[in-house]
């Protein structure tokens, strides 16, 4: 049905009386589309005009008013559920009916720019997002890129601080502990975000292409290596440079004080990490989360990380090489610097923890917050904020840190090299829904509809980059969904189908791909986590006369098989020389768990990638096809 004024009080009470393009009269006389009779009711009295695309009520000079939801006005944008009070009478506006479900995506185009110009001087869109990493910056940049002076966008980060008209990152003496890991973003999303922001992302010396063009390039971009910190730094920066459009307000988001205040905002998008204390505020709106896709026999299996800052000597091809023959260890770099993540067993994971020197306790600071460790004067790797030191690190027979340095061997990292160490978890489960109602359009309120964006929808496995890539994604499909949607009218659960559908999508591959990178299947097809293999192989090795020669044989022909395979992609691959000299740097035990972790299965993980591109089909501009300055 057409939107109408339905009778709520009076003799009118249950009549409807539709509004189209021609203005809608009330008042004593005849000749208007509603005639009401009374003595506080003037002739022509008001009348209700479409513009844009939202209705609005306009007082026609009456002596006794026209009042909406109690307040006397002279014109006044009409929002589902007002009550206009005319003398003795009372209607309720009601908007259209919510459109039905379409499943044929070609009729769901977003507005060309003809429409979008037509909306240029309608009402704006106000949105909050609760977390200003890279995934939230990203999105209220390219919101700001698409929908321009129709949106008001406000972002808040507890890890900002104000610096005379900036907003800044804090430092570690603020209590900020910068992310040093380098990512791997893919140009299947780097390509989607506005020209400007990968102008200044990608210039000068900021990234390297270390990892060969796969599934998840296009045009035939290749994956970019840049550090986080420098991602988050560049997407502050532009973000202060558009106050008019983009408020930063260095503060952690309170949901409950933000409900309190009486919220004006049309969208929350949620883009707080995995912990997200504002999804949880909300847990009853977007549902509980399921662990058990991601349990093997009941037990739902979760991976810890040593994350090892470290300085490589090896070139990008050999770094790539190593890291896809098997599955213990992973380097991240630009340019030599970066993370070593090492997969740890579960006996490994429980020896990471820190001691506080001067009380004698044991403190899981590293391995819950998580926090990061660097070296002090003396050469101990020490939390700042908890002051604590890593016990490994200290203890002469951990058998831990021994493999820690040999996966430094591995990787061609001096043991000076090794500068700080960190742990995080990751704890995979299936999200029900990523789009919600939160609440409901009142006569004071729009309504407001909230998003899950990054590791607060989905949290990804270690691989650098996989996080991020699935948040950019979310970013752009919520993006371009908003700017497609947006009328200046409450939203609806309808305006909001293709982005809950490419978000089911990112959290199936993403998450299929991870999965596959946590478990293996054995001789007799049976599925296990890969921790559990190498704690096996540990466990098999320890005090054995191992057949060290037969091991690297073995590794070398893994080795040839993914240099053959990579070699047309990634120039520069190392000889069998180089390789077995290497490999012989390794004690016994590390080249026998480093075979028996098993390769990358990239036939597996590999395949179609999720192509936020076919939810909002439309022709490629010049500028979606420009090549990004990279100088």
């Amino acid at each position: 049905m057409p939107p109408r004024l339905v009778g709520h009080q009076g003799s009118l009470t249950g009549k409807q009386f539709p509004i189209g393009s021609t203005p809608v009269t009330l008042g004593r006389n005849g000749d208007n589309s509603i005639v009401i009779v009374g003595e506080n009711v003037s002739r022509f009295h008001a009348e209700v005009r479409r513009e844009g695309h939202g209705f609005v009520l306009y007082d026609s000079g009456s002596s006794n008013g026209t009042h909406v939801n109690g307040t006397r006005v002279t014109s006044h944008e009409l929002q589902p559920g007002d009550l206009i009070a005319i003398g003795t009478e009372t209607f309720r506006f009601e908007a259209a009916d919510a459109m039905e479900t379409i499943l044929d995506l070609s009729v769901l185009r977003p507005l060309g720019p003809s429409s979008q110009a037509a909306l240029a001087a309608g009402p704006v869109l106000n949105v909050t997002v609760s977390g200003g990493g890279p995934v939230g910056l990203s999105f209220a940049l390219l919101l700001e890129h698409l929908m321009g002076h129709r949106v008001a966008i406000t972002v808040y980060d507890g890890r900002w601080t104000q610096d005379g008209p900036k907003v800044v990152w804090k430092s570690e003496s603020q209590g900020n502990v910068r992310r040093q890991q380098v990512v791997t973003v893919q140009s299947r999303q780097y390509l989607n975000l506005p020209e400007g922001v990968q102008e200044r992302l990608f210039r000068g010396d900021a990234y390297s292409e270390m990892w060969p063009v796969g599934p998840d390039s296009i045009r035939g971009r290749s994956p970019r290596n840049l550090r986080i910190a420098y991602i988050e730094d560049t997407l502050l920066d532009m973000a202060n440079e558009k106050p008019d459009r983009i408020r930063l307000v260095p503060e952690t988001f309170d949901p409950a004080e933000h409900q309190k205040s009486g919220t004006k905002d049309h969208v929350l998008a949620i883009c707080e990490g995995g912990r997200s204390r504002t999804r949880e505020h909300f847990a009853d709106k977007f549902g509980n989360a399921d662990k058990s896709i991601y349990s093997l026999h009941g037990q739902h299996i979760q991976d810890v990380v040593l994350g090892l800052r470290v300085t490589s000597t090896l070139t990008d091809p050999m770094t790539v090489l190593l890291t896809v023959a098997q599955n213990r260890f992973l380097l991240n770099a630009l340019r030599g610097e970066g993370f070593l993540n090492m997969r740890l067993t579960d006996e490994e994971a429980a020896e990471v923890v820190g001691i506080d020197p001067v009380r004698h306790v044991f403190e899981e600071c590293i391995a819950s917050r998580p926090c990061v460790m660097g070296r002090d004067d003396h050469g101990d790797f020490q939390c700042s904020t908890h002051s604590t030191l890593f016990l490994p690190a200290m203890v002469k027979g951990s058998a831990l840190w021994k493999r820690v340095l040999e996966g430094l061997t591995l990787f061609g990292v001096a043991e000076q090299n090794l500068r700080a160490v960190t742990a995080f978890r990751l704890d995979m489960v299936q999200r029900p829904r990523f789009t919600t109602r939160l609440h409901s359009a009142t006569s004071t309120s729009p309504g407001t509809y909230g998003f899950l964006l990054g590791d607060a929808a989905n949290a990804i496995h270690f691989w650098p980059g996989r996080g991020l890539n699935s948040g950019l994604g979310s970013a752009v499909s919520l993006a371009r969904t908003l700017n497609g949607a947006w009328t200046g009218r409450p939203f609806r659960d309808a305006d909001f189908a293709r982005h809950e559908a490419a978000m089911s999508m990112l959290q199936y591959r993403h998450k299929s791909r991870a999965w596959n990178t946590m478990i293996t299947t054995d001789e007799n097809g049976v599925s296990r986590p890969i921790k559990e293999k190498i704690a096996q192989s540990i466990e098999e090795s320890e005090g054995k006369d191992l057949d060290r020669n037969a091991d690297i044989d073995a590794l070398m022909e893994r080795l040839r098989s993914i240099r053959d395979r990579l070699a047309s992609r990634l120039p520069g691959m190392p000889d069998d020389t180089t390789l077995r000299n290497h490999l012989d740097s390794l004690n016994s035990s590390t080249l026998r768990t480093l075979w028996e972790s098993g390769a990358w299965d990239t036939l597996i993980v590999g395949g179609e990638e999720v192509d936020i591109d076919i939810f909002y089909q439309q022709d490629p501009s010049p500028a979606a096809t420009k090549t990004p300055a990279t100088s």
